[in-house]
């Protein structure tokens, strides 16, 4: 056989090849499943990839050793927030344990005094569900590095989660996935609402407290997940996708305030649970 005869008979062979292998990327491309925060999954994305995502690792310090005086106020703090059990504090502490979106895109709809829904502020619910994913993500390096028992693992008293409990056990505690989520949140959506900021700051402060009575967190994970929700939201800054739905965000805000809508929620008695704290946190 000629050459060219060859070359033309291998022709379909590598257009066969090529469309396999484009086939191939196109699939790798699509979006699963992304883990946040234990056994919360979503399909959606972050819009921080790969080396933008804050290294927690190297971002916090290693947590307060066995004997240390910062343990001991870990100790201190987690018997304080573990007498709320029973208590109104601690229904709420399993109402903030909910992440997985519908139902976690209104855990701020009482500061911001809106209700966030997929289709009336499609921009606020991306903006939160994805932020949510690159808040969660900020915390694992460190989480993974040290695998700190939780307070419910070392105090063998219940959670205010029991069904999340197998789930954390191999997640580990320090820094807290929820409180960078929660402080994270509380400074994007006090850029779309300044008029709410303190409200919204509060939440995002009371939010992660909410773990602490929940029996799954000590102090010092709350602390440093503040720090890493507050580095994760820098980054954010940094991306396009990200700008263009905190503007679209803050539109659909402005246009909820003109329309006179507030949120459906009973804020005040929740803003009234959310004042009991336990004594020593930071």
């Amino acid at each position: 056989m000629s050459s060219s005869l060859r070359s033309a008979a291998a022709r379909p062979m590598l257009v066969t090849a090529l469309l396999a292998a484009l086939a191939g990327c196109a699939s790798t491309a699509e979006p699963g499943t992304t883990p946040v925060e234990a056994s919360v999954t979503t399909k959606a994305v972050g819009y921080l990839q790969g080396s933008a995502v804050p290294d927690s690792l190297a971002l916090v310090p290693a947590p307060p050793a066995a004997g240390s005086a910062g343990f001991a106020l870990d100790e201190q703090v987690s018997r304080e927030a573990r007498a709320l059990r029973g208590s109104p504090r601690f229904d709420q502490a399993h109402r903030d344990a909910e992440l997985a979106f519908p139902a976690g895109a209104n855990q701020f709809s009482c500061a911001i005094d809106v209700d966030v829904d997929a289709v009336k502020t499609p921009a606020l619910y991306r903006l939160l569900e994805r932020s949510r994913i690159d808040a969660s993500a900020a915390t694992r390096t460190a989480k993974k590095h040290y695998q700190r028992a939780r307070p419910f693992m070392v105090n063998g008293e219940p959670t205010c989660s029991p069904e999340d409990e197998q789930d954390l056990r191999g997640n580990g505690s320090y820094p807290s996935g929820h409180t960078s989520i929660g402080w994270a949140w509380a400074l994007i959506l006090s850029e779309i609402a300044p008029d709410r900021a303190d409200a919204i700051q509060a939440r995002g402060r009371n939010y992660g407290e909410s773990r602490l009575v929940c029996n799954v967190h000590w102090q010092s994970d709350i602390l440093e997940g503040r720090f890493m929700g507050a580095a994760a939201v820098a980054r954010l800054h940094d991306n396009a996708a990200f700008n263009s739905d905190l503007l679209a965000a803050r539109k659909e805000i402005a246009a909820a305030r003109k329309a006179g809508l507030h949120s459906a929620r009973d804020c005040a008695a929740e803003e009234a649970v959310l004042k009991v704290r336990p004594a020593s946190t930071l």
